[in-house]
């Protein structure tokens, strides 16, 4: 089998022989996961892991009465939970700023509205002031009192492209108030928007404070013996899935290779490798899941959308067997998670609070989608 889970199978049946086995299982995965073809999104085969310490001689006491596989799951569906809610904020305070960037719009064209209504009415004034001095007699008068026909006639003419051009004038000031109207309800149907998007944000925000922070209060409750044990199940659950999602042959036919825009973005995720997950941050310090995709697209030239859910609904989908380095692939029925494949079975992601940017396998969690940002 290729890519990640390639495990010699010799090594496996004499390790399980042993009490050590999660402990083989964590450091094969670990080795396979750092092998340098990850890295610029080329498929290499996987080393042979090394021979790994045994495992603790007693088991871990369970905190609370629950085991710490039980711990593990619990504190998983609440990160799964602030992922959700994460999303949320993400999708509000991007529409926020869309929404303010055409308040801003809206404002400079009432500025340049309200300008060209004050020119307009100066030059009505104008060409009042104009007629006043003339008399404002009618034509017919004008033409009894004129000793020349021709200079009435030449008057006349111009007089009747003066009401011509005042006419258009007015028709002009008419439309700009108009516009100044139609700009005055669009505006205060934006900041309705605008507010909503707040209160969405702010909400979302503290159901991801919460989920949070009860996820945090559950694992402080661990010793440090068990919290080390319980970074071990996560790893041996991913692995467990890995292996399975390649048993069905999932791999078999996928050999797509980069474009350059795709070995840029890859490029870009890999080197944030180590740095810490934060929920609505996009580097360039840390990162949630979707803000390093977006973000190392966006290092390659191309400007996606921000979320997992939006990458989903707007980029284009692309079968399994097609994937290749950089295509993004949308986690989980709700999409609430998104990492970027890199190649050799493996993907880069931004997991949950209190993990780093990482590698991992590809099939290491339910895949709904996989999306191109540069189809």
């Amino acid at each position: 089998m290729r890519g990640l889970a390639r495990v010699p199978g010799g090594t496996m049946g004499a390790v399980r022989r042993r009490r050590g086995a999660s402990s083989l299982v964590l450091l094969c995965t670990m080795a396979i996961l750092t092998a340098p073809g990850l890295a610029t999104g080329m498929a290499h085969a996987a080393p042979v892991a090394p021979a790994a310490p045994a495992a603790p001689a007693a088991p871990l006491p369970e905190p609370g009465g629950k085991s710490l596989e039980q711990v593990r799951k619990e504190i998983e569906e609440l990160y799964r939970q602030a992922g959700t809610a994460t999303d949320a904020y993400n999708l509000a305070e991007a529409e926020t700023k869309a929404q303010s960037n055409k308040i801003v719009e809206i404002a400079n064209a009432v500025v340049a509205g309200k300008e060209k209504i004050a020119t307009l009415k100066n030059r009505a004034g104008a060409a009042a002031r104009a007629q006043y001095r003339a008399g404002g007699m009618p034509p017919g008068a004008q033409l009894a009192l004129s000793d020349d026909p021709n200079h009435y006639l030449d008057g006349a003419g111009r007089l009747r492209q003066g009401e011509k051009a005042t006419s258009g004038m007015l028709s002009e000031l008419d439309r700009t108030q108009a516009d100044l109207q139609r700009y005055a309800e669009e505006a205060s149907e934006r900041w309705a928007t605008l507010e909503a998007n707040r209160v969405k944000s702010e909400d979302s925000k503290k159901q991801i404070e919460e989920k949070i922070k009860a996820a945090e209060e559950l694992e402080s409750k661990l010793e440090a013996e068990e919290k080390a044990r319980l970074i071990q199940l996560e790893q041996e659950a991913q692995y467990k899935a890995q292996t399975a999602w390649l048993s069905t042959g999932a791999m078999k036919d996928v050999k797509g290779t980069a474009t350059d825009a795709g070995k840029r973005a890859v490029q870009f995720a890999t080197a944030q490798i180590g740095k810490p997950y934060k929920w609505g941050a996009v580097g360039p310090a840390s990162f949630d899941c979707s803000g390093l995709t977006s973000q190392a697209w966006l290092a390659a030239g191309r400007g996606i959308p921000r979320t997992s859910q939006e990458q989903l609904r707007l980029l284009p989908k692309v079968a399994l067997k097609d994937m290749r380095p950089g295509d993004l692939i949308i986690y989980f029925d709700d999409a609430t998670h998104v990492g970027m494949y890199v190649g050799d079975g493996a993907m880069v992601h931004a997991p949950r609070p209190g993990r780093n940017v990482t590698l991992a396998g590809a099939g290491s969690m339910p895949i709904k989608a996989v999306v191109r940002p540069d189809a």
